[in-house]
């Protein structure tokens, strides 16, 4: 079994939530994240597109999903690109 690389976009609740803390929150409790970029939606709105690396096991993508869906202030966080490595 290899890795896979996930690109999970996280939506926050509001443009007021402060982006700093989700993104320390994600480094907090994913471990293998590779990069975190900023992706304007509008009306200040920004969306944080996460880059991961999980083992190609059962549930490891839904596990991650579940973990940044329960993050404060994160409206929803859903896989937008999934690529065996």
């Amino acid at each position: 079994m290899g890795d896979v690389a996930l690109i999970i976009k996280v939506m926050p609740e509001s443009p007021e939530i402060n982006r700093e803390t989700i993104k320390e929150q994600i480094k907090g409790k994913i471990p293998r994240v590779q990069e975190i970029r900023e992706e304007p939606i509008g009306f200040g709105l920004v969306a944080l597109k996460v880059a991961v690396v999980v083992p190609d096991a059962e549930g490891q993508t839904e596990s991650v999903e579940a973990a940044l869906n329960a993050i404060e202030g994160v409206e929803r966080a859903e896989i937008v690109e999934t690529t065996l490595l």
